[in-house]
C-alpha cells in the first residue's frame, strides 16, 4: 500500500511566500531552476507499507518533486532502476527493480520495503496529475510554463 500527498503551506507559514511570490511575475516565463528550488513549497508524506518514506513534516518544492517522480516513473516502468533526492538534505531515496517488484531504501535511514512497479507507477501518476492540477488552479499561468508540462499526465 502507497500513501502519497502534499498540502500547501498554512497562510502564516514563510513557505506560503514561495507559493505568492510566483504569481508576481510572468509564471509561463520562470526558469526551471527558480520552480524547482525557489517556489511551491508543499509538506509532502510518502509511506510505503506502513514505513514513512517521506515525512508529513517535510518541505520540499512541489515542482523539484514532480520532475524527479516523473523520472522515476518513467525510469521504473522500463525496468530500470531510479533515484531521488531532495535539495535540502544528503537523503536519497534509492528504486531499485528486483525480480517482479521494486524495492525503496534510504541512504540516511535503515528501512527496506518493497512494493509492486504497477502501484508504484500508478501512486506516481495520482501525484503529478494532482501537483500539475493544484498549480495550474492557484497559478493559471503555469499552464504555459515548459517545465511544468514535463509532467503532465500521459
Amino acid at each position: 500500500m502507497i500513501h502519497l500527498s502534499f498540502s500547501l503551506p498554512e497562510s502564516s507559514s514563510p513557505w506560503r511566500r514561495t507559493w505568492e511570490e510566483a504569481k508576481q511575475v510572468d509564471p509561463a516565463g520562470i526558469a526551471e531552476i527558480d520552480l524547482r528550488y525557489k517556489h511551491f513549497g508543499v509538506n509532502v508524506e510518502l509511506i510505503v507499507d506502513g514505513v514513512e518514506v517521506i515525512s508529513k513534516r517535510r518541505f520540499v518544492t512541489l515542482v523539484d518533486l514532480a520532475l524527479s517522480l516523473s523520472h522515476v516513473k518513467r525510469r521504473i516502468s522500463s525496468g530500470e532502476d531510479a533515484a531521488f533526492g531532495f535539495t535540502e538534505s544528503e537523503e536519497v531515496i534509492h528504486l531499485c527493480r528486483e525480480d517482479d517488484l521494486v524495492v525503496v531504501t534510504s541512504s540516511k535511514r535503515s528501512w527496506r520495503v518493497t512494493v509492486e512497479p504497477e502501484e508504484l507507477a500508478n501512486s506516481f501518476s495520482s501525484f503529478l496529475r494532482e501537483a500539475h492540477s493544484r498549480l495550474i488552479s492557484e497559478v493559471p499561468g503555469l499552464a504555459a510554463n515548459p517545465a511544468i508540462r514535463q509532467f503532465l499526465p500521459e
